[in-house]
């Protein structure tokens, strides 16, 4: 990879993550278009990783309540109010972490191409559009319950094809199961945190113990 390809990638990154368009599936146009080798997938992971620091800025406040939640789950309080929303985020990345580990190698070597990511992009994007237009939106992130993480976690899992956003898909299947626009966007992100941290710290053990690289999108 040149330098300017580590910027342009970094800035696309940084454009389209928070948004719910797909910032892996761009990942994969921007080469393509250009004429760039394909970077990895372990480039992508360091670039979400940084997105990472981001949501953890922006949130910081919800990142503390978090951090207290632990705190009470570990001294035995495990229904403290504090700690509702950790359990929730727990249990909604197991999904994303299970396919991750089991079918992540095989995606990335049979689905990263730019086909596939056009086409999940137009058809996610169209579900959004619906779910927006027509789900209600009495829910907000208090009434989160173990049962909707699960099923936004299943979601997210989702992300792993290429051109899937997973905000996009997270916060869509949230809109679908009540819950206003605000509260979907902002369970979705804290759903991010957990996940990327997790791909960032997989794919560094492997960088550093082994030439075989697991791959997250």
């Amino acid at each position: 990879m040149t330098i300017l390809q580590v910027i342009v990638l970094a800035i696309v990154q940084g454009l389209t993550e928070f948004l719910p368009v797909s910032s892996s599936g761009h990942l994969v146009l921007v080469p393509s278009i250009f004429g760039w080798t394909d970077q990895g997938l372990a480039f992508d992971v360091a670039v979400h990783f940084g997105s990472l620091i981001a949501v953890c800025v922006f949130f910081r406040d919800d990142i503390a309540n978090l951090i207290r939640g632990t705190g009470k789950i570990l001294t035995g309080d495990v229904k403290a109010e504090e700690a509702r929303m950790v359990w929730c985020l727990g249990f909604g990345t197991i999904p994303a972490a299970l396919a991750g580990l089991f079918f992540a190698a095989w995606i990335a070597a049979n689905l990263r191409n730019p086909a596939v990511v056009v086409g999940t992009l137009a058809g996610y994007g169209i579900l959004m559009a619906l779910a927006d237009r027509f789900a209600a939106s009495g829910k907000n992130i208090s009434d989160v319950r173990i049962r909707d993480a699960v099923l936004i976690g299943l979601a997210q899992a989702l992300a792993l094809i290429p051109g899937t956003s997973r905000s996009g898909v997270t916060i869509t299947t949230a809109r679908l199961l009540g819950f206003a626009r605000h509260d979907a966007a902002r369970f979705s992100f804290l759903l991010s945190a957990p996940v990327i941290l997790l791909a960032t710290i997989y794919e560094a053990v492997n960088l550093i113990t082994s030439d075989v690289i697991w791959h997250w999108v």
